[in-house]
């Protein structure tokens, strides 16, 4: 099993505005309509693992972006909208646990998503490969990337490539 990390980061660390706000991401002039490499991780990658904020986060983009299947990390939704029935799924529990559980279902690359359960994945030293997307900008506050963490995870630099003149598109893997 391999669990990934693809997200954008401001220059300061953040991945949000303290109000959650991500419009800070469509400032970056994009005139040929790039994914900037999106479309070719999403082809390796089998389910997702997001967050409950992240999850109602997208809910308000007005499309369902996701073509795999989703599992909402969540203790507190206990039911999805209508919409979302046979997109989404409402999983708990212990991250090893829930990895397993996901495995035996087949799903055994995932892309894990949202500030909160990122911290969660790498406190339980279970990231095997971060795609970090530096923007240029200082947001001076908002929901970091990293969280407080109880020991040292070495990671390896595998390339970086500068997107477009402005981002910065980082790929790390675990050093185990």
């Amino acid at each position: 099993m391999t669990n990934h990390v693809y997200i954008a980061t401001s220059l300061d660390g953040y991945i949000a505005t303290s109000d959650g706000g991500l419009d800070w991401l469509n400032q970056i002039p994009n005139p040929q309509k790039s994914d900037f490499g999106y479309a070719e991780f999403n082809s390796r990658i089998d389910a997702i693992v997001m967050g409950r904020i992240t999850f109602e986060k997208v809910l308000t983009f007005g499309i369902w972006p996701y073509d795999k299947p989703v599992f909402i990390l969540s203790t507190t939704l206990t039911e999805l909208p209508d919409t979302m029935v046979g997109k989404a799924e409402i999983v708990n529990g212990d991250l090893h646990e829930l990895i397993k559980r996901l495995k035996k279902r087949g799903y055994n690359n995932l892309y894990i998503d949202g500030g909160r359960t990122i911290q969660n994945f790498l406190q339980e030293d279970l990231i095997d490969e971060m795609i970090i997307t530096r923007v240029p900008i200082l947001l001076g506050d908002g929901v970091p990337l990293f969280g407080k963490i109880t020991q040292n995870i070495k990671f390896k630099h595998k390339k970086t490539e500068i997107l477009n003149n402005y981002l910065a598109k980082s790929s790390y893997t675990r050093d185990r």
